[in-house]
C-alpha cells in the first residue's frame, strides 16, 4: 500500500458494525453496535446491514417478478393458447435488451430505491393486461404491457444487482445470492398456489379473473415495499465498512466502460453462451411442456413444485459455492461438474416426454389424478432445481471475477442484456410454431455449450481472491473503503 495513503480506521469484529463513535484516545476501542437482533438462538440482521437490505429487495422480487414467474409458469400466462404471452414476451425481452444500459443511468439520477420502485410497477401493469385479455381479448394491450415491463424489468434488475452483488462481503456473495434466489422463487411457489386453489374445479383451462386480480394486488404490494429500501450510504457491513456509493455513468460512458472492461478482461466474452442460454429453456418448459400437456390445476401444481425446487437448488448451490473449507478454484470446478451432470441427467430424462410430441396433434391433457402424472411432475420439479443451480452458478462465476463495483455493474448489464436477447429469440421461435423437439434440443445443447465455454474461465481466470487488482490501492477514508485503480486508469487514459 502507498505510504501516503491514509491509515485504515478500526474495524468491528464479525457480526458487529463500527459506528465511528466513542474513541477516547489512542488505543481506545471504538463503540460497536450489534449487527443482529437476537430472538432466542435466531439472529435477525439489523435493518442497516447488507443482509437486511438484500432481504428487502428479495421481498420486492418475491412480489413482482416472483408473481410474474408464477403467471408465466402456468404456461401461456394462464391462457389456453400461449400466442398472446409469446408475443408479449418477445416485446418484453427485446425492450429489456435495448434499454438495459439506460437503467444504470436512471439509477444514477434517482437512486436505487426509486429505480426499484419504478421497476416493480411495470409488473402490476403486466398482470392487468392479462386481466383485460381474459375479458375482451385485447392482444395489443398485452404486447404493450410486455414492452413496458421490459423497460421496468431493466430498472428492477439493475437495483437488485447493485444490492445483491455489491453489498455483501466477498465471503458472503454466494450466500447473499442464494438467499435472494430462494426468497424470490418463494414468490413463484405462493403465486402458483393462488391459481391452484382458485381454479381447482375449473375445467376451461384458462384462469379466472379473480386470479389475475390477486396477482395485481400482490405486485402492487411489492411496488409499495420498494420504498422501504435504505440509501447505500446508510448501510454498513459487519466489519464496519460502508457500502461504496454505486454511481452509474451516462449511456455513452456505460458503453465505453463495458468496451474497456471487455478489453481489460476479455474472459467475460467466453461467458456469452452461458448467459445466452440462461433463460432460453423457459419457453420449452413453460409453454411447450407444462401448458400443452396438463389441465389447469395440474399446471398450477406443477408450477408450484417447480418454484419450490428452485429454493432447494439455490440454497444448496449458493452455500456450497461459499464453503470456505475448499479453495475458491476447487469450488468453481465442483460447481461446474455438478451443473454439467445435472444438465445432462435432467434433460436426458425429458427425452421420453418430447418423443412423438406434435403441435398439430391434439393431446389428452394429464390431470393430477391421471396415470403417469406424477412421473411428469417429478421431471418438471427437477427442471426447476436445474434452473436455480444454473443461475446461481452464473451469478457466482461472474461475481468471482471481480469485487470492483463498476465492473460488476458492467458484467450484470452484459449478462441481463445477452440473456434478454436469447429470451426474445426463443419466444419468437415458439410463436412461429417450431416443433417441440427442436426447442427441446436447442435448450439442452445451449446449456451444455455454455458450460463448456465457461470452463476455460474457471481454469485460468478464477483466483483465490479478487480483493484488489495488480497496481490498485485500497485504503479507508472516513470509514469508506476506497479502491484506487491506478494501473488500469493509466492504461485507459
Amino acid at each position: 500500500m502507498n505510504q501516503d495513503a491514509p491509515e485504515t480506521e478500526p474495524k468491528g469484529v464479525a457480526g458487529e458494525r463500527y459506528t465511528g463513535a466513542g474513541i477516547a484516545g489512542e488505543g481506545a476501542q471504538p463503540y460497536l453496535a450489534p449487527a443482529y437482533y437476537k430472538l432466542g438462538f435466531i439472529k435477525i440482521p439489523r435493518y442497516h446491514t447488507p443482509m437486511a437490505q438484500i432481504f428487502t429487495v428479495s421481498m420486492v422480487c418475491f412480489l413482482c417478478p416472483g408473481m410474474y414467474n408464477a403467471l408465466g409458469g402456468l404456461g401461456g400466462g394462464g391462457q389456453v393458447n400461449p400466442t398472446a404471452q409469446d408475443n408479449a414476451s418477445v416485446a418484453l425481452y427485446a425492450t429489456f435488451a435495448v434499454f438495459g444500459f439506460c437503467s444504470g443511468t436512471i439509477c444514477n439520477f434517482i437512486g436505487v430505491k426509486y429505480t426499484l420502485a419504478i421497476g416493480g410497477f411495470g409488473y402490476f401493469i403486466y398482470a392487468a393486461a392479462f386481466l383485460s385479455y381474459n375479458i375482451n381479448q385485447n392482444a395489443g394491450f398485452v404486447i404493450f404491457a410486455g414492452a413496458l415491463t421490459g423497460f421496468c424489468a431493466g430498472l428492477l434488475w439493475c437495483a437488485q444487482g447493485v444490492v445483491s452483488l455489491a453489498y455483501p462481503e466477498e465471503k458472503d456473495k454466494g450466500k447473499g445470492i442464494s438467499i435472494f434466489w430462494a426468497i424470490f422463487n418463494l414468490g413463484g411457489v405462493i403465486g402458483s398456489a393462488i391459481p391452484l386453489g382458485q381454479n381447482f374445479y375449473n375445467t376451461t383451462n384458462t384462469v379466472t379473473n379473480g386470479t389475475y386480480v390477486a396477482f395485481m394486488v400482490l405486485m402492487f404490494a411489492g411496488f409499495v415495499l420498494s420504498f422501504f429500501l435504505l440509501p447505500a450510504d446508510k448501510v454498513r457491513r459487519a466489519d464496519g465498512s460502508h457500502i461504496e456509493n454505486v454511481t452509474h455513468p451516462g449511456v455513452m460512458d456505460d458503453i465505453k466502460g463495458l468496451y474497456r472492461t471487455m478489453i481489460t478482461d476479455p474472459w467475460i466474452l467466453a461467458l456469452f453462451p452461458l448467459f445466452f442460454s440462461s433463460n432460453w429453456f423457459y419457453t420449452y418448459q413453460f409453454n411447450d411442456y407444462n401448458a400443452q400437456l396438463f389441465t389447469l390445476r395440474a399446471r398450477s401444481l406443477n408450477s408450484m413444485m417447480y418454484w419450490l425446487m428452485q429454493i432447494f437448488g439455490a440454497l444448496l448451490f449458493g452455500y456450497g459455492l461459499d464453503w470456505t473449507r475448499f479453495s475458491r478454484k476447487t469450488r468453481a470446478y465442483a460447481g461446474w461438474v455438478a451443473a454439467m451432470i445435472l444438465t445432462c441427467a435432467i434433460w436426458g430424462g425429458g427425452v421420453a416426454a418430447v418423443i412423438g410430441a406434435d403441435r398439430n396433434v391434439p393431446v389428452v391433457r394429464l390431470d393430477i389424478y391421471s396415470d403417469g402424472y406424477f412421473v411428469h411432475l417429478f421431471l418438471y420439479m427437477w427442471y426447476g432445481f436445474l434452473d436455480a443451480s444454473y443461475q446461481i452458478f452464473i451469478y457466482w462465476t461472474f461475481g468471482a471475477l471481480t469485487n470492483d463495483i463498476r465492473k460488476i455493474a458492467y458484467y450484470a448489464g452484459y449478462y441481463k442484456g445477452v440473456q434478454s436477447v436469447g429470451n426474445a429469440i426463443i419466444f419468437r421461435i415458439d410463436a412461429l410454431k417450431t416443433p417441440y423437439a427442436n426447442i427441446f434440443a436447442s435448450s439442452w445443447a445451449l446449456m451444455v455449450a455454455g458450460l463448456l465455454c465457461a470452463l476455460p474461465v474457471l481454469v485460468i481466470r478464477i483466483r483465490a481472491t479478487e480483493k484488489i487488482e495488480e497496481g490498485d490501492e485500497v485504503y479507508i477514508k472516513d470509514g469508506i473503503e476506497v479502491v484506487r485503480h491506478r494501473r488500469r486508469d493509466e492504461k485507459l487514459q
